[in-house]
């Protein structure tokens, strides 16, 4: 009797032992991806977490062969807007909890080595033989949801369901197909052939799986791809096939291929690994493929003369480029010198206006002499206004700085005779004034605005400060005076000033590399004008 209850204790001991080791672990957890984490059995092995895809950035894939029950929590940072957040459980692919909102009440606080979160147990969920998916997403941001699976099932060997290989036809396009191929398919092609195309079964995790071919003479790798196409093609279940395109020209030769189809998983990265290498090829599908290139075969003659064909083609089709690019060219210099000459004609009619509004300005500056009985100003006046006219009248569209500011000298000595004012005209010392030149009577109409609008009214009180400098590689002409100012932005009547930008418009239009900019800035303590020469010097 007494041994007869030693060994019923003895049972019940060992009993308790295994369901023991048999029990979730809750004091070891791992990454379950995204928000999640994972405790399993105490006795699980082989336990592959939080893998990551490339063609599928928001899932990440738990695969635990091994493994009865896990339990998952979902954790939060202490800053963030845990009610947003709602997340949803399938089994296998069967929604048993939609749009579960989170209670911050519900959440307890987890002290890890280098922060502090807030947890929430999702609940312990059996795994053996099932898929559980857990979906999250917040409600600010509904589209970006990351998806955690749980997979208890054993992965399944990859089947190709089909081999197709396209060619062209008189009307298009056809296809040859192989049926649920065998392990050594032969596969014949041919120049009218283009590609090839591996149609796989359908799986629950598709995005798992990535396929190579290798040349198995040489052992390298010619083709790999980790995505899936969709489209086409559906099985009996009405639910598209996945399959991979690949272009002839990858086989350079005939011989054997290999088509490798397996999990893109690092067998070597998990908690207490048992996968032997015999265990880890089960989960491949291996596929050999004997590739015969037919080749056509030309005689000597036929290749002298499909080689003479090719030659005078390329020679014709030289030809014709040639003739049509002279042609283009020879169009464009006739539009550009055309523009150019139009652009000269606009230039000389707004030199033929500027020539006698000068001469009317000054002329009515004489009579106003004459009639305040000034004879000896008029006379000073009358003598350099023959010289400055026979510059101005001088059909010369560019002149050099030194002569335009004899031009500017004469004008201003003019101007001063009638109005009392001060002027200066100061120059870089590494502007070499007689080899630079310039459009002609470039600055004689805004300094002629100047002296009408802005200094007539403060006679011997005006000045104007006209200077010639240089930077870097630009020509900077600035006029400056110290009249009462004007509306920059506002649309004035002056005739000088309005052909003159007329004529810096044009001017840009044949200089085309070397514009010129205008620049006025204005206010009570008077007006500055800045022509800059890009690139003049």
């Amino acid at each position: 009797m007494k041994r007869s209850l030693l060994t019923i204790l003895s049972l019940l001991t060992m009993l308790i032992a295994v369901n023991a080791q048999r029990g979730i672990n809750y004091n070891h957890s791992y990454a379950g991806g995204g928000r999640l984490l994972m405790r399993v059995d105490s006795a699980a092995k082989n336990v592959y977490y939080a893998l990551m895809f490339p063609n599928q950035p928001k899932t990440a894939l738990n695969y635990l062969p091994e493994v009865d029950s896990i339990n998952l929590q979902i954790y939060f940072k202490l800053d963030e807007p845990v009610e947003s957040y709602r997340y949803s459980v399938l089994v296998d692919n069967k929604p048993i909890l939609v749009n579960k909102s989170i209670e911050k009440g519900e959440l307890k606080t987890v002290n890890r080595p280098d922060e502090v979160l807030l947890a929430k147990t999702l609940g312990d969920f059996p795994v053996k033989d099932k898929i559980i998916s857990i979906l999250i997403y917040s409600v600010e941001n509904p589209e970006n949801i990351w998806k955690s699976v749980f997979y208890g099932k054993r992965i399944p060997k990859a089947v190709i369901k089909a081999l197709s290989k396209r060619f062209a036809t008189y009307k298009g396009v056809d296809y040859d197909r192989i049926l649920n191929p065998e392990e050594n398919i032969k596969l014949s092609i041919t120049e009218k052939d283009e590609q090839l195309t591996i149609l796989k079964d359908v799986s629950e995790i598709d995005y798992l799986y990535y396929t190579t071919i290798k040349d198995k003479q040489t052992g390298q790798i010619i083709f790999e791809s980790k995505l899936w196409e969709y489209g086409g093609t559906v099985d009996e279940n009405d639910k598209f096939m996945p399959y991979v395109r690949l272009d002839k020209s990858i086989f350079k030769k005939s011989g054997d291929y290999e088509i490798s189809i397996q999990p893109l998983i690092d067998w070597k990265k998990c908690f207490d690994c048992k996968m032997s290498a015999k265990d880890i090829e089960e989960y491949t599908a291996r596929y050999t493929l004997s590739i015969a290139l037919e080749q056509v075969n030309y005689t000597k003659k036929e290749l002298l003369r499909y080689t003479l064909m090719a030659a005078l083609l390329v020679g014709f089709a030289f030809f014709l480029l040639l003739y049509f690019n002279k042609k283009a060219n020879k169009k464009k210099l006739a539009q550009k010198e055309q523009q150019e000459n139009i652009a000269k004609l606009q230039l000389s009619s707004i030199r033929s206006q500027l020539n006698p509004h000068f001469l009317f300005n000054a002329l009515a500056g004489i009579q106003n002499l004459m009639n305040k009985n000034e004879v000896d100003h008029a006379n000073q006046y009358l003598a350099k206004f023959a010289r400055l006219t026979r510059t101005v009248l001088d059909d010369k569209e560019r002149i050099s700085l030194s002569q335009e500011e004899k031009l500017l000298h004469d004008y201003l000595q003019m101007e001063q005779l009638r109005f009392g004012f001060t002027y200066k005209i100061t120059h870089a010392e590494s502007l070499d004034l007689t080899n630079i030149e310039i459009p002609s009577m470039l600055l004689q109409p805004f300094v002629e605005n100047a002296v009408k609008h802005a200094l007539a009214a403060k006679a011997g009180a005006g000045k104007i400060l006209i200077s010639f400098l240089q930077e870097g590689h630009d020509l900077l002409l600035s006029i400056k005076d110290n009249g009462h100012g004007f509306d920059v932005a506002k649309q004035h009547t002056g005739l000088g000033l309005q052909l003159s930008r007329h004529r810096i418009a044009l001017l840009n239009s044949i200089y085309k590399e070397n514009h010129i900019t205008l620049g006025m800035v204005s206010n009570s303590d008077g007006t500055k004008i800045n022509i800059t020469l890009k690139d003049w010097l």
